[in-house]
């Protein structure tokens, strides 16, 4: 199947906010499959792009996790940490180079051969955001720092190390709730990387 580009006709934008990210009300024309053109409004939140990886241990058959505060979770009724793969913004950087210095910052692990997996958007009816999916073998030895992420940017991350079915468990049960980071589980679980 390939790819069809959408006709649409932007009619009017306005910023909604431009505080942590933008928020944008955009009014648009689009050509709907019978020809017929149908003027619609939405708000779309423009974060920029992101990447996430999962590392993971062959011999000991682990992963390495992290568990932070999320507010938008707390608000809708959840305790607030969620278990993640770690991830962040690009802010202008390559992919592979942004991921490999947001794994080092976040879990302590420096890696170096990543392999990108899949790109995906992850909330396609509100936010731009396309996230850069990697995995990554870890080592013992490649952990040369504490991790936790950088706190002037108001991180206090806790690193875990799970095997892999404890993991794969806790998405089951409902303690990882997180979408990339279970996408990535899967990935690890289906692909036998594990």
């Amino acid at each position: 199947m390939q790819s069809k580009r959408a006709e649409v006709r932007i009619e009017d934008s306005k910023i909604l906010s431009n505080d942590w990210y933008t928020l944008t009300k955009y009014t648009f024309d689009l050509r709907r499959r019978d020809g017929e053109w149908q003027r619609q409004h939405r708000e779309v939140y423009d974060r920029g792009n992101g990447a996430t990886i999962l590392l993971y241990n062959r011999q000991k058959r682990t992963v390495i996790l992290t568990r932070q505060f999320r507010f938008p979770v707390f608000i809708n009724g959840h305790d607030g940490y969620l278990i993640e793969a770690a991830a962040g913004l690009l802010d202008n950087m390559d992919p592979e180079r942004r991921i490999k210095a947001e794994a080092e910052e976040e879990t302590g692990y420096r890696v170096e051969n990543v392999q990108k997996v899949f790109e995906a958007f992850m909330s396609p009816g509100s936010v731009t955001e396309k996230l850069y999916f990697y995995t990554a073998e870890y080592q013992s030895g490649d952990k040369i720092s504490q991790g936790g992420g950088i706190e002037a940017e108001g991180e206090d991350i806790e690193v875990m190390e799970m095997t892999l079915d404890d993991a794969l468990a806790a998405v089951d049960s409902g303690l990882i709730c997180d979408g990339k980071t279970i996408m990535l589980l899967y990935h690890v679980a289906l692909k036998k990387l594990l």
